[in-house]
């Protein structure tokens, strides 16, 4: 393979880790769906005609269960009496427990089609459907269903039949989280009124009604919007928890009124519980246990005599008179199909909750021995694809002999239900459900090993690679000629042919072909240029120093040190408080590095001392914040004071003498100020309005954009202008964004922001006077090379070398990313961001405008962090991109280790975060590759002595 440029290895980095991105989903996440099943009906004595599910979106098991203290009365209520009513007197509850991630459409496909949909379908699309799957809908004769646009339509494009599922919507615009959430379902019960009222009229809308097998969706949003806004634990969500209470109590007795035939089977849930700070996606418990309520025609009444399944979570809520039955979430499916008779559905991996239902133990004993054959049904069909595409196919161990030993059981089962052994039918089913569950995961999980090495071997290939280049680039000082470049082309193609082939008799996607490519080529552009990989190698463990004897020793410590430190941000991941730890060690980094320099810069080294202690504390502080005015104030005041103090220490050395400082910049200077004083005035204005539940005001709103766009637009005005002192640059840039972090702060992140500023200020202050000393000190002993032109005494004007020892900034750098992204929190948990800040800008969901603005605030430390490793670069003499390129051939070894700790089992907590985790690092090469443009703009026009052309100088003199 030819020797590439350096925009062009680049461009193989971006492509290369996107494609990688995607593996995980490929290998842990690949759709459970299969086509082409039997279906099997899950009773032909159906106990009721029509089915009302009530999805209660956002809905926390213990608010609608639990009591609240009423400070008026001076007592305790309930928020939904109709519903305990139904517990208690009526029906079957208990908790739904969901998945990750809890989020709408997930728990609505989890709870309407039975399954758990795959992580990367939720990527495809959210109002559609990605994929084609069975649902309780496409089963029934007709389904109505009321409420958001943003869940309704993939249920009825997904339906066979276009005209089975009914919808009516409201409009965007009535998302409005300044508003009374409660509209939202008012909306929906109204609609249903409305048709009740339209069948009294039309026969066709009356006869429709009066069919069997039809199904009401509301989906209530209301109680969701609630949350967020003003928490779970607000009197909003209390009251919007009340207020569908109600209307269900009105609902049902006007249903009854229209239908008087005691054929009704209704259930109450939600899709996803809450956080205490009004997000949720994670697997936090607030988030995966629901509300689960049962009753009407089919549903068992409530088990007095056998009052079990309370915990602690449950005895608060005083229910435990009565039996609480818990779920998982794809089980509500199984029950209503049962309760109006339809077909399970196809992909349901929903098992019936017999004590759900008010039947004799032979209808439940068929009705979970069809449960059981539509599982095993999928397995069967699973198999027989998986067959179809292996070379050679190793059957699930627990059956041996595959479909015949299936057969087998699926034929015991059969007997023991026709022989009326209905318990030990039961029983069977049970075993059997897991059974093929079991076998379903052996089967999806059957190439795992194949595809997890070809992964790995990419990786390892790519960080060899771009380690090659980097040497290739700035450590050889001449270019090293290929070797055996035919024969490894060859060797790589008869290979690549090979995996092809497999790929193509396997039907594997695209993606499988690209993962195949990159390790290939890899791997044959290192072999082929293994000398310059070697050769480079030696140079720069040479350019370390020090006699031959110690570098081994030296070269050793530093290698553990420097994978130590990789493993410490790996745990830091998980347990924040690493970061922390690792930011007390760095603490005394100078005294280690250069005591000499801490002598003579007392003021400095104190500075990065106190800087970096009081960045560690905020990897202690707590992930998930209040708002806090205060500390929005508090933050802006410290920037307007940074600004102040700056301009002025700018204008006294200007008018001393020093590097000059334009007019223009000064007034550029003030301008931003007096955006960041405005932006304080507007976010507090805005604040209150919104506590009070005035809405956000469109005045505010307006004037908060323009702050926006005017304190980004205004730097741009004199970037090109050039100037020596670098300190200017950085406080127009701090200046720049500093708005943002007060506009989109709800605690403590603009005090981190500022923190943050001055620890990067005091790094590259101390990195340029460490630099300085040691290259004088190499100077006064002669070590480095020396020229003579026009008369002076000088070093070699070209940029030098990277050393070894440039590594450890590369290594401080790379740290210091990390402390970006996770300083004001976890982005690795969907949690961890609150809306309240974004509801200053947007009071109108819009998932993908407010992810916008809330990724916008996280990726703003990084414009300072990229600006002062271009300018280290500069100062230090290196080659422009080096300090970065040497950054982008380590930062993988994050990305592999999180590879392998990457779950789909077990906690859903934990899985997301493993997904989150794998994502953030494979991501960032791609974000160092753009952080080295981004500072390319940002210090366009500093010019920066180099330390040699200062000991130049000092030689002149």
């Amino acid at each position: 393979m030819n020797r590439l440029g350096k925009q062009s290895v680049l461009f193989i980095g971006i492509l290369f880790h996107l494609v990688y991105l995607w593996s995980i989903f490929d290998i842990y996440f690949i759709t459970p769906l299969v086509h082409g099943m039997q279906h099997f009906i899950s009773t032909e004595e159906a106990p009721a005609k029509r089915l009302f599910l009530i999805v209660g979106d956002g809905l926390r098991a213990d608010k609608c269960f639990g009591a609240r203290f009423n400070a008026t009365s001076d007592s305790y209520e309930y928020a939904a009496p109709f519903i305990r009513s139904k517990i208690l007197e009526e029906g079957t509850f208990g908790v739904s427990h969901t998945r990750m991630p809890t989020e709408s459409r997930p728990g609505h496909v989890a709870i309407i089609a039975g399954f758990y949909e795959d992580v990367s379908a939720v990527t495809k699309g959210w109002k559609e459907n990605p994929v084609n799957f069975d649902s309780v809908f496409n089963q029934s004769r007709h389904t109505w269903s009321f409420g958001s646009p943003d869940i309704l339509p993939m249920f009825a494009m997904g339906a066979s039949d276009p005209d089975r599922v009914e919808t009516y919507m409201y409009g965007h615009e009535f998302e409005d989280f300044t508003k009374d959430s409660r509209d939202l379902d008012t909306y929906v019960f109204d609609k249903v009124e409305d048709i009740l009222k339209n069948a009294t009229t039309d026969p066709a809308v009356d006869m429709a009604l009066r069919q069997d097998k039809i199904v009401f969706f509301l989906h209530l949003l209301g109680i969701d919007t609630a949350g967020h806004v003003s928490r779970p634990k607000s009197i909003e969500y209390f009251r919007n928890i009340q207020h569908i209470d109600t209307g269900i109590q009105k609902l049902q007795k006007a249903i009854d009124d229209f239908y008087q035939d005691d054929k009704t089977a209704w259930v109450f849930t939600a899709d996803h519980g809450m956080s205490a700070m009004g997000s949720h996606g994670d697997g936090h418990p607030d988030n995966t246990r629901t509300p689960l309520v049962a009753w009407g025609a089919g549903v068992a009444k409530p088990d007095t005599r056998n009052p079990t399944g309370h915990d602690e979570f449950s005895i608060p809520w005083d229910l435990d008179t009565v039996k609480r039955v818990d779920v998982e979430q794809a089980d509500i499916a199984s029950l209503m199909s049962y309760l109006i008779g339809l077909n399970y559905p196809a992909n349901s991996v929903g098992r019936l909750p017999l004590d759900f239902i008010d039947a004799p133990l032979e209808l439940k004993s068929r009705a979970i021995v069809a449960n059981a054959r539509a599982i095993l049904e999928q397995y069967r069909v699973k198999e027989r694809q998986t067959i179809d595409i292996e070379l050679d196919f190793k059957p699930f161990p627990l059956l041996e002999n595959g479909t015949s030993s299936l057969n087998s059981q699926t034929s015991k089962l059969c007997e023991f239900s026709a022989n009326g052994e209905y318990e030990s039918a039961i029983e069977l089913a049970h075993e059997l459900m897991m059974l093929g569950l079991q076998g379903l995961r052996y089967l999806q999980t059957y190439d795992w090993l194949f595809l997890r090495s070809l992964v790995t071997c990419g990786f390892v290939g790519w960080i060899l690679y771009a380690l090659t280049s980097f040497l290739d680039f700035y450590i050889l000082p001449t270019k090293i000629a290929p070797s055996y470049g035919p024969l490894l082309s060859f060797v790589a193609a008869v290979l690549l042919s090979v995996l092809f082939g497999m790929f193509y008799f396997k039907h594997s996607p695209l993606m499988h072909y690209l993962y195949a490519v990159f390790p290939v080529i890899f791997w044959e552009t290192v072999a082929e240029y293994r000398m310059s990989l070697w050769e480079g190698l030696k140079i720069l463990i040479w350019n370390a120093g020090g006699p031959k004897r110690n570098t081994a020793v030296k070269l050793t410590i530093q290698v553990m040190a420097f994978f130590a430190l990789m493993e410490a941000i790996v745990a830091g991941y998980f347990h924040r408080e690493v970061f922390s730890v690792i930011y007390g060690m760095i603490s005394v980094w100078p005294l280690i590095q250069n005591y000499g320099i801490c002598k003579k810069n007392k003021t400095l080294v104190l500075s990065w001392f106190v800087s970096c202690w009081l960045m560690s504390t905020f990897t202690l502080l707590p992930v998930v914040k209040e708002e806090s005015i205060w500390q929005i104030l508090v933050a802006g005041g410290l920037m307007t004071a940074v600004g102040i103090v700056s301009m002025l220490w700018l204008a006294r050395r200007s008018a001393s003498g020093g590097h000059p400082v334009s007019t223009f910049t000064m007034t550029v200077l003030g301008l931003q100020l007096g955006v960041i004083i405005l932006s304080m005035v507007v976010t507090y204005s805005t604040v209150k309005s919104l506590q009070a539940r005035r809405g956000l005001p469109f005045g505010n709103q307006i004037v908060g954009w323009l702050i926006l766009g005017c304190s980004l637009t205004l730097p741009l005005l004199h970037l090109k202008s050039r100037y020596h002192d670098y300190r200017a640059r950085l406080l127009l840039i701090f200046l720049a964004f500093a708005p943002t972090f007060i506009l989109l702060t709800i605690s403590y992140e603009g005090l981190f922001y500022v923190t943050f500023f001055f620890n990067l200020v005091f790094w590259v202050d101390l990195e340029r006077k460490i630099y300085d000393d040691r290259r004088t000190k190499e100077h006064a002993q002669k070590k480095i090379d020396k020229s003579t032109t026009n008369g002076k005494h000088v070093i070699d004007s070209a940029s030098r070398r990277l050393e070894l020892a440039d590594i450890r900034i590369a290594l401080f750098f790379f740290f210091l990313t990390q402390i970006a992204f996770f300083g004001t929190g976890n982005i690795a948990s969907i949690s961890s961001f609150s809306l309240d800040s974004v509801y200053r800008l947007l009071p109108v969901f819009d998932p993908f405008a407010m992810g916008a603005l809330l990724l916008f605030k996280i990726l703003v430390p990084f414009a300072v962090i990229s600006a002062d490793l271009g300018l280290l670069t500069q100062r230090l003499g290196v080659k422009p991109s080096s300090l970065f390129a040497m950054v982008l051939s380590i930062s993988d070894i994050l990305t592999l280790n999180f590879f392998y700790l990457v779950l789909d089992e077990g906690s859903w907590l934990d899985i997301g975060m493993s997904i989150s985790h794998y994502c953030i690092a494979s991501l960032l090469c791609v974000f160092v590759i753009a952080l080295e443009y981004f500072s390319e703009v940002l210090t366009s026009g500093v010019t920066l002595e180099r330390a040699d052309n200062v000991l130049n100088d000092k030689k002149d003199q």
